[in-house]
């Protein structure tokens, strides 16, 4: 692959992007999209080309918002990254720039072809975007707080195909469970973050508790979601474990990189707790590709 595209690349964080679709498949079955026997239709429907417009806007959301936090970060990546592609000099500085405002602007865009009500949460979602990369995450509890409120807007975003948001108070599982991750990453560079990594695991705790509240409360799925919350906790608690009895930059990169790809699991789990058990199976089709691709792009 030519170097300067596979730069570009790198930028958008390939490996991540299954999460974001992920969070739309659990956000729409949150939002009532898919019930029982009616979700093989809703595919050939004309919900079907809302619910792509909506899978595709958040993966460029989210890679514009990955893009842009490269450009704000260009000065520190320089000391603490020099091997990423804008300090590398593989990507100008200002087409990156131009880069990542052009995917967001497609992001949001995509979204208001869905309905008003998707395309300001997008717009919504932009902005907390760029506040989190151009100034919370320098300040201390508001970093992890401003990039959880992300996730939560774009699982919002999912539950807006239908524009029922009985649910939305839900949104506060993955800023909680962002929180728990952007505090461990806090010590990538320099390891030394045991602290971090104990409130992480009780934050971890607080999400799964939560998502069986939710299932034994408001559906008849809890065997279901109890299957696939055991899966959720073993991928991110093994390498949490272990980066707590060896505090070294390495293992707190693979606990980072535990809790991004298995946000695709709690989805899973969210997602056949409202809709069928199978749909969970779906959502959990992205994983292996979110696994591929941290085999050849970085997930941090």
């Amino acid at each position: 692959m030519n170097k300067v595209i596979l730069g570009y690349a790198r930028l958008a964080r390939p490996a991540n992007l299954p999460t974001a679709a992920a969070d739309i498949f659990a956000g729409a079955a949150i939002g009532g999209l898919f019930i029982s026997e009616n979700s093989l239709e809703v595919f050939a429907s004309e919900l079907g080309l809302s619910f792509l417009l909506l899978t595709v806007s958040s993966i460029f959301l989210y890679a514009g918002g990955v893009i842009m936090n490269d450009v704000f970060d260009y000065r520190l990546d320089l000391i603490e990254r020099p091997e990423r592609p804008i300090p590398s000099g593989v990507v100008p500085l200002v087409s990156a720039s131009i880069f990542g405002a052009v995917v967001l602007l497609l992001g949001v865009t995509m979204a208001f072809f869905v309905s008003l009500a998707s395309g300001a949460i997008a717009t919504a979602l932009v902005l907390s975007i760029l506040l989190y990369d151009g100034l919370a995450k320098k300040h201390g509890f508001f970093g992890p707080l401003n990039m959880g409120v992300c996730r939560g807007l774009n699982l919002i975003l999912g539950m807006s195909i239908l524009g029922m948001f009985s649910y939305a108070w839900l949104a506060f599982i993955p800023v909680v469970y962002i929180f728990a991750i952007t505090l461990i990453s806090r010590g990538e560079v320099h390891g030394d973050n045991k602290g971090h990594i104990v409130l992480a695991g009780v934050l971890y705790s607080v999400v799964i508790l939560a998502i069986l509240l939710a299932s034994f409360i408001y559906t008849e799925s809890i065997l279901g979601t109890f299957i696939y919350l055991g899966l959720f906790a073993f991928m991110i608690f093994r390498p949490l474990i272990k980066a707590y009895k060896d505090n070294s930059p390495k293992n707190i990169k693979g606990a980072v990189m535990g809790g991004v790809i298995s946000l695709i699991i709690m989805d899973a789990a969210l997602g056949a707790s409202f809709s069928v058990w199978w749909y969970g199976l779906v959502i959990l089709l992205l994983l292996p590709i979110s696994k591929g691709l941290a085999r050849m792009f970085a997930v941090t």
